[in-house]
This record gives C-alpha cells, sequence and structure tokens, in this order.
C-alpha cells in the first residue's frame, strides 16, 4: 500500500523565515495572530476527509496558545515539534539548537498531555552543514526527524540525499529521516513536489502528477501545509519582492487544492503509519 501521510507546520504569518528580515522575533506577540482560526479550518477539513495528520508546532504557539495545542490532540492528531523561535539550524550553535528543541519540546508536551517523537527544522534547514542536528535531537528522545528536502535551493536542501525514509546513526542513537518527496521525471533531477509554495504555486495538475510518479517509484508522499496559506485574507508584512512572491502568491488556492489531494489518497500521520507497520510485522 502506498504510504501517504499529511503534515501541517503550526506557524503564524509573521512568523516565517521570508519575514525574518523585517520582523523581530521579540516583536511576534505585538503581531495580531491568526494561528488558531486558521488552524482549526484545516483540522476542520481533515475531520470531512477522516485523515489523522501531524501537526509539527512552533513551541511558541504551543506555549501561546496551549488550548490549540490540545484541540489537535483530542481530534485525533500527532503533536510534533517544529522549533521554539522558527530558526534555521545552520545559524545556529549545537548548544543553540538543544536549548531551543528542548524549550519547544517541553512546551509541546506540557501543553499536550503527550510525548513528543517527531521534529521539522524550520526551513528544513537540515542541510550538509547541520547534519549534527540529528545527533541532539536522538540525544533529546526524537525517534524521527522531517527535515531533509532532497533539491537544490537557496535556503535549505541536500540534492544528493537519498529519497526514501533512511535510518541515521549517531553517538546519541538512531534516528529515522524522513525526506519530503520529490519525483523524477525524464532524468536524474528530483523535483519537488507536495506542499508549501509548491503546492499553491504551481497549477493542481503538477501536484497530482508529481505524487502519483512519487508514488510509482515507492517514494513516501509527504503532503505539507501551513496555517497562514489558506489565509488570503492576512495581514501583508512590507519586505522584499522575492519574500513577498514567495509568501502571498496563490494564497486563494491552497484550501480547494488540499481539499482536492486529500480526496485522492488515504493519507496518515507518521505516528499512525509507524504503529500501521509495526503491527503488520
Amino acid at each position: 500500500m502506498s504510504t501517504c501521510i499529511f503534515s501541517v507546520d503550526v506557524e503564524d504569518y509573521f512568523q516565517v523565515e521570508a519575514f525574518s528580515g523585517v520582523v523581530d522575533r521579540a516583536e511576534w506577540s505585538n503581531y495580531a495572530s491568526r494561528v488558531e482560526d486558521n488552524t482549526r479550518r484545516i483540522l476542520d477539513l481533515l475531520e470531512q476527509h477522516e485523515v489523522h495528520a501531524t501537526f509539527f508546532i512552533l513551541g511558541w504557539v504551543a506555549d501561546r496558545y496551549p488550548g490549540l495545542a490540545r484541540e489537535i490532540v483530542a481530534r485525533g492528531h500527532e503533536p510534533a515539534c517544529h522549533s521554539f523561535w522558527h530558526r534555521l539550524i545552520y545559524k545556529l550553535t549545537p548548544d543553540e539548537f538543544r536549548a531551543d528543541t528542548l524549550q519547544a519540546k517541553t512546551a509541546i508536551e506540557q501543553a499536550t498531555g503527550m510525548e513528543v517523537m517527531g521534529y521539522r527544522a524550520p526551513s528544513y534547514s537540515v542541510t550538509k552543514q547541520s547534519l549534527w542536528a540529528h545527533d541532539i535531537l536522538a540525544e533529546l528522545g526524537f525517534t524521527y526527524d522531517s527535515s531533509v528536502f532532497p533539491i537544490r535551493h537557496d535556503i535549505y536542501g541536500i540534492p544528493d540525499a537519498p529519497r526514501t525514509p533512511y535510518e541515521v546513526s549517531t553517538p546519541s542513537g538512531s534516528i529515522t529521516e524522513w525526506p519530503i518527496t520529490t519525483f523524477r521525471a525524464g532524468g536524474a533531477h528530483n523535483w519537488p513536489v507536495g506542499g508549501g509554495g509548491y503546492l499553491r504555486i504551481m497549477p493542481f495538475w503538477y501536484t497530482s502528477m508529481g505524487v502519483q510518479r512519487a508514488l510509482g517509484e515507492n517514494i513516501p508522499a509527504i503532503i505539507y501545509t501551513h496555517p497562514w496559506e489558506i489565509d488570503p485574507e492576512q495581514p501583508r508584512i512590507q519586505a522584499g519582492l522575492k519574500s513577498r512572491l514567495r509568501h502571498y502568491t496563490h494564497l486563494d488556492t491552497t484550501y480547494n487544492k488540499l481539499d482536492r489531494l486529500l480526496a485522492l489518497q488515504p493519507f496518515t500521520s507518521f505516528r499512525d503509519h509507524a504503529l500501521q507497520t509495526t503491527l503488520k510485522t
């Protein structure tokens, strides 16, 4: 059976990497938050499709809105970690990364009452410069990570990384890496598919075709989105043209694309997939 996993990176519109140069993290609390309502719209959509997903929650969000984190769990979804301050890992020291991740994991676990086993880096910033992060994640008790994107990009990516899940052995133990979905067409080039700007900006036929090609190669389809991506009415932040194009393009199409995508395949969470796999063995 095809492996199709749905995931949500729970962060607000002003917390994204595209605006990190113009939005001071110390000022986050001064922005009008929209993460609760937008996340609940995604929760409702998933309920319509009877899908349980993995929610990589920003620690800051779990600390500020613990009721939202509890609701995610109460509605049958897996809580996971998306850092506390949404900083690129390769711009942190190992000690800074450890402190940020522990703070986030603690906040999410306290809010939800559940152990957190999964991690996703802000902007997929586990790169060749920050592979040391796997050791710290294993040290802190994480069993899997989904932060490696096997493509070329100006912010993230390890183009020659494995495209299927693989075990990473570290001094602190092993951890499973679930790379973000890519497909191939007409050669060895990896094409990104399944979420974020690739879902918003590209036509739906591209996403549908890419997911089917990936599944045909036995590559898991890991779909991801953010609550702010279904919110075309969000406040506009004045930033550079590239940042604005990346963030605001086709916000009005994301919800319908997610609805159509969820109808194509049965999706599950990382946790439930692991449980199903264990029961079969």
